[in-house]
């Protein structure tokens, strides 16, 4: 029983702490870097074509120390040596979101429209791809002491509705890996999927603002979710959550009623 830690936690400070944040250059994960800048993290925006809008987001975020990094979700060897450099830059990562993510809008139905090609992408790009980034940066998680990995997953996970079968899929693969790795990586690193319904982003190529406005009013609270309150969530999780793990929070305006 000796390495039992009491409770009575508190919030966790980020000041001075070091968050790495995939898809961070855009969206959701862009959301979240300003708002773990703001509570004291340095942020490592991660981004795979995006390098343009990583630097200017860098630039442009509260506090110092900040730094755009290449982390591609289908290449294991960048995303080792994207863990080596932070490593070298800052020798700690108190917190990793894992926001990058794909999908392309096939109807269900079509099952000969979803080819072998796309679900692979898809299962690759949002399973394996959040797995590697965390097998790759473990040590430094859990060199911290008390870190978290925040996963951003869907509400199609649980729904089985959602841009497509593969997406759907995916993300439910990214729930029950979380679920997983809770148990192996406790007690130093705690793992948190945050599960949106429709994000009034451009994520999903070629849906229509409209069709994130439909989704909204079929919710009772009827209220077209932003990044922003994706990211409010995201800094919720890794600062007043200390003792969930392995779970994942729904925000999605009640849609799942």
């Amino acid at each position: 029983m000796s390495e039992l830690k009491n409770g009575n936690l508190g919030p966790l400070s980020l000041d001075g702490r070091v968050a790495v944040i995939t898809g961070a250059s855009s969206g959701i994960g862009a959301a979240s870097a300003q708002r773990l800048a703001e509570l004291g993290a340095r942020i490592v925006i991660g981004y795979n074509s995006g390098r343009d809008r990583a630097e200017a987001l860098a630039a442009a975020l509260p506090g110092s120390g900040h730094m755009p990094l290449h982390l591609p979700l289908t290449d294991t060897a960048a995303i080792r040596a994207a863990a080596a450099e932070v490593d070298a830059r800052y020798g700690r990562a108190d917190v990793l979101v894992n926001s990058a993510g794909t999908t392309r809008a096939v109807p269900h139905g079509d099952l000969e429209a979803m080819d072998d090609a796309t679900f692979d992408s898809i299962l690759i790009t949002n399973v394996r791809g959040p797995f590697a980034v965390i097998r790759s940066f473990v040590p430094l998680l859990r060199r911290s002491g008390d870190a978290v990995v925040v996963n951003i997953s869907s509400l199609a996970a649980m729904t089985g509705l959602g841009s497509s079968v593969a997406y759907c899929a995916s993300k439910a693969g990214l729930d029950t890996m979380a679920m997983s790795l809770a148990r192996v990586l406790g007690p130093e690193i705690r793992i948190i999927g945050i599960s949106p319904a429709g994000v009034d982003t451009d994520f999903v190529p070629g849906r229509s603002r409209e069709a994130v406005l439909r989704q909204a009013s079929l919710s009772p609270l009827k209220t077209v979710c932003q990044a922003d309150d994706v990211a409010i969530a995201v800094a919720a999780a890794v600062t007043h959550l200390r003792l969930t793990t392995g779970t994942t929070l729904l925000v999605d305006g009640g849609r799942h009623l």
